[in-house]
């Protein structure tokens, strides 16, 4: 194991947490956060993401800024989504550590004094795994163990079960992460994929303190497609296999049709069995070039080179606002 990070001028801490329309959960989440870092006992610093809220969360980010000096505010142009928002706020840290948590209090903030307590021990990142999927439905958690089997079965990558965002990175696996240009990031899939060493830590999952879940039913299965088709290209090799299992049997079906011709005669074609074919053979058609054109669109999003994100102001402490 390596040792741990050195750097005595950066804070020992960064805590960086995407907010988007978490207005409800902000005096909340702040009122259990920040005496748990002052238990801790080292300097920290907290980010803030504001990805766009269109409700009251800047304001009251502004707000409590003014009684808390540790917390920096990173208000992003508009809404780019979670993993861009926590991509902003990893680049934005400066800590010689850095934990992601969610604004909702699914995180409990308590148990990152145990985190850091394992990465002084000398572990590059400390994953925090959940003892249990709280507050979610048969169908959520049914969603989720079938999403980790295909992406591990699919994926050259593995996801540690029951890990989120929530975890400890010291500051060099950060900085790897930084520094990839990828845009379409999965970030489950970015922290496992970078490797290093690393432990856990077992905590349970608090429900969320206030509002509604962001992601609709819609937007999960995107993302876990996003996830996928991001670190796996199987979904492009598979449909040469369906193709070539397509046209071998295709090839046998023809020369099942000569041979009949040539014993029995010609028969009149069934219009069933053309208007099945043409339409499944057309399906298949459609779909393979959806799949192609979905990792298209993510190689012409990687040529355009924009920006992962677009910071309309950071709010420092005592800026003058």
């Amino acid at each position: 194991m390596t040792t741990q990070h050195d750097d005595t001028s950066a804070p020992v801490l960064s805590v960086v947490i995407p907010c988007y329309n978490e207005g409800e959960n902000v005096p909340l989440l702040f009122g259990r956060l920040m005496p748990a870092l002052a238990a801790l006992g080292v300097t920290v610093e907290v980010i803030c993401v504001n990805d766009g809220s269109s409700d009251d969360t800047l304001p009251r980010l502004l707000a409590m800024q003014k009684s808390e000096p540790a917390l920096r505010i990173v208000d992003l142009s508009r809404n780019f989504g979670k993993e861009k928002a926590l991509s902003a706020g990893l680049a934005h840290s400066r800590g010689q550590t850095v934990v992601p948590m969610d604004a909702d209090l699914q995180h409990p903030p308590e148990v990152i004094g145990e985190m850091l307590a394992k990465w002084r021990e000398g572990w590059d990142v400390v994953f925090a795994r959940r003892d249990a999927r709280t507050g979610q439905s048969l169908k959520e958690r049914v969603f989720a163990h079938g999403f980790y089997w295909v992406f591990d079965h699919l994926s050259d990558v593995r996801l540690p079960r029951e890990v989120g965002d929530f975890r400890l990175m010291d500051r060099k696996v950060v900085e790897t992460i930084n520094a990839m240009p990828e845009r379409s990031r999965f970030m489950k899939g970015i922290f496992a994929w970078v490797g290093f060493n690393h432990t856990e830590i077992i905590y349970h999952q608090g429900e969320r303190a206030a509002g509604l879940s962001k992601f609709s039913s819609v937007k999960l299965l995107r993302f876990a497609f996003d996830g996928l088709t991001s670190f796996s290209n199987f979904p492009l090799k598979v449909w040469g296999v369906i193709g070539a299992v397509i046209s071998t049997l295709a090839f046998f079906y023809i020369l099942f049709r000569i041979v009949r011709t040539l014993v029995w005669g010609i028969d009149v074609p069934g219009y069933e069995s053309i208007l099945a074919s043409v339409l499944f053979l057309g399906g298949m058609q459609l779909l393979t070039l959806g799949i192609i054109g979905d990792y298209l669109g993510r190689v012409f999003d990687e040529v355009k080179g924009r920006p992962l994100f677009i910071v309309r102001r950071l709010y420092e402490p005592g800026d003058g606002r």
